[in-house]
């Protein structure tokens, strides 16, 4: 599987478990398998809602600021990469 570099992480917030996320290259949409990396991070997880100013959104282009929900801790700088099904 290939995996592209599609932005980083601004923030995390411990309770709701959410990572805002800056988008720096492509488009994310509800059902993308993301893989958060960072000096103690490593995994993958799929994003099931994102928000821009805690309005619901479907799609984030670069430029957006958005939260997801995460199911382990992330920290400030981890690369988020979008992980791509190789094309047969």
């Amino acid at each position: 599987m290939e995996e592209e570099k599609v932005g980083r992480v601004q923030k995390f917030f411990a309770k709701p478990s959410v990572a805002a996320i800056e988008v720096t290259a492509g488009v994310l949409r509800i059902g993308d398998k993301l893989h958060f990396k960072g000096h103690t991070s490593d995994f993958e997880d799929t994003i099931t809602s994102m928000q821009i100013e805690r309005e619901p959104i479907e799609e984030a282009k670069p430029g957006d600021l958005i939260g997801i929900q995460v199911k382990e801790r992330v920290r400030e700088n981890d690369i988020v990469y979008k992980v791509v099904e190789g094309a047969g």
